[in-house]
């Protein structure tokens, strides 16, 4: 039997649902996901300190097709340690952990079952108490006493709860309160929404149609778990093509492309143009800026100089720069709150961003929301949504790789080079170490009167140093590339691109 441990990624739980990709077998079983959720019910009993009888668990799913087996494995095991397991059926992320916070629901816990933008053979589980998702320690905890567990489920209630609905009538009140004093509402304004397939098609029809506005040429609304059109990915190159295509055909005031599981999204202006990393941010801060004066947005450390200056000379903000992935600007977000400092923002360049007054939820479409409000506003003066971040300066040149790494010890080597190049930056004539960094080294850098900055880290996920590189003006990359190829040849076992 293999180790059900492995299915950790981070706090969360993934693997191979379903057979159809060479090379690729199952991994995550009914039989799994019965074990995962019997120890989740045992988990969430000490947690909530009740008996596992007691406890009311909900479970929603984004369409893959692997979901109904899935769901049926974890029901299985939350009746096993008698709890209760209640279905919401096709729903999104954020509304999973609404379900403990809405008074009508009010559960103890909640499971999504969901890869968010992976390919459909993928699937696997988010877990909330009503204090947010659970960490990745918990996770861990739970895969352990999933572990110990031979599954002997072999029944449950069926127990359908009407979540959704109740969900987007929480984002239409949120609209009609934004725009209370604005005649009609979303009257007039023409957003096109691509949900990829996946759970989040809702937006399109239960909020902005019935809120008044024009959502003609949205795409690909119904769920299909095969994902059909393009990987329920916004940021894909595919889902990109097909909803600024959308946007431009149909003279559209805003595109949102949301992710399967909806609590991710990309924007797109009214020009065509993505919103994306820097911008996204930039638009994310200044929507909230006046209500929290002097607050703090906290990032991932690859946000650019120009952002920074944004932040904190226009919007008069402070800008908290931390590791990637949106757990932890979150955890750290909340953790400055309870240090008493105004952390109103944790938001990370990949598109995920939680508002402190929104449980510091990652929602896609709470973020959605307030963009098409402040939208809806700025279209009555004859302005797009841009006009918030007019004062925003862009990099005039961007260069990503991943350098990768073939040693028998890559973490030894992947460390050893990071630790060098802090020294190296240090000793060398036009750069300079930028401290604290919470997460490899970035580097400013200014060469013969071009300016920019690069960061290097690990990568998460396979044997690789990402280096990210910015210039402020045109050929900077240039001249800072050769340095950095330099440094990086005097080692063996990391391969150089050609």
């Amino acid at each position: 039997m293999e180790d059900i441990t492995k299915l950790r990624h981070g706090s969360d739980i993934l693997g191979i649902a379903t057979d159809g990709v060479p090379g690729e077998d199952v991994d995550l079983t009914e039989e799994y996901a019965g074990r995962i959720g019997g120890a989740f019910a045992y988990w969430l009993g000490f947690k909530v300190k009740k008996n596992p009888y007691d406890l009311h668990i909900c479970i929603g799913n984004d369409p893959r097709t692997s979901a109904d087996e899935l769901k049926a494995g974890i029901s299985k095991g939350i009746t096993m340690f008698g709890g209760a397991p209640y279905d919401a059926g096709i729903a999104t992320t954020p509304a999973m952990f609404m379900s403990t916070i809405l008074p009508h629901f009010d559960f103890d816990g909640a499971i999504m079952i969901t890869a968010s933008h992976l390919p459909y053979n993928r699937n696997g589980f988010k877990f909330f108490t009503k204090e947010g998702s659970v960490g990745k320690e918990d996770v861990a905890e739970i895969l352990r006493l999933a572990s110990r567990y031979i599954f002997v489920g072999d029944y449950y209630e069926e127990r359908p709860v009407n979540l959704m609905p109740m969900y987007a009538a929480y984002m239409r009140q949120m609209i009609s309160l934004g725009l209370k004093d604005v005649p009609g509402v979303l009257t007039g304004m023409h957003i096109i929404v691509d949900a990829g397939n996946g759970s989040a098609g809702f937006f399109a029809k239960e909020v902005l149609e019935k809120m008044g506005a024009d959502i003609s040429g949205s795409l690909f609304l119904e769920p299909d778990g095969k994902f059909p059109n393009h990987q329920p990915d916004p940021y894909s190159k595919e889902a990109l093509a097909a909803i600024t295509k959308a946007v431009v055909d149909n003279k559209a005031d805003l595109g949102i492309a949301f992710d399967g599981d909806g609590d991710r999204v990309a924007l797109i202006g009214p020009d065509g143009k993505l919103i994306a990393k820097d911008e996204l941010i930039a638009i994310a801060a200044a929507l909230a800026a006046e209500d929290y004066p002097g607050g703090t947005v906290v990032t991932d450390g690859a946000t650019s100089t120009e952002l920074h200056d944004f932040l904190e000379n226009d919007l008069g903000l402070k800008h908290f720069r931390y590791k990637r992935c949106y757990r932890n600007v979150i955890s750290k977000a909340k953790e400055l709150c309870e240090a008493g400092e105004n952390a109103f923002l944790a938001v990370e360049t990949s598109g995920h961003a939680a508002f402190s007054d929104n449980y510091f939820l990652d929602d896609g479409a709470f973020l959605a929301v307030q963009v098409i409000i402040n939208a809806a506003r700025l279209k009555a003066e004859g302005k797009d949504i841009t006009a918030l971040i007019e004062g925003l300066g862009r990099p005039a040149e961007s260069w990503e790789i991943r350098f990768r790494l073939n040693s028998e010890n890559c973490d030894e080597l992947g460390t050893t080079i990071l630790e060098d190049m802090k020294t190296w930056a240090q000793e060398t004539d036009g750069l300079g170490l930028e401290e604290p960094e919470y997460e490899g080294v970035r580097v400013n850098f200014d060469i013969d009167g071009s300016k920019g900055w690069f960061l290097m880290r690990m990568a998460m996920h396979d044997a690789a140093l990402p280096l990210c590189i910015k210039s402020s003006e045109k050929g900077g990359i240039r001249k800072v590339l050769p340095l950095i190829g330099a440094f990086l040849n005097q080692y063996e076992g990391i391969e150089m691109p050609e």
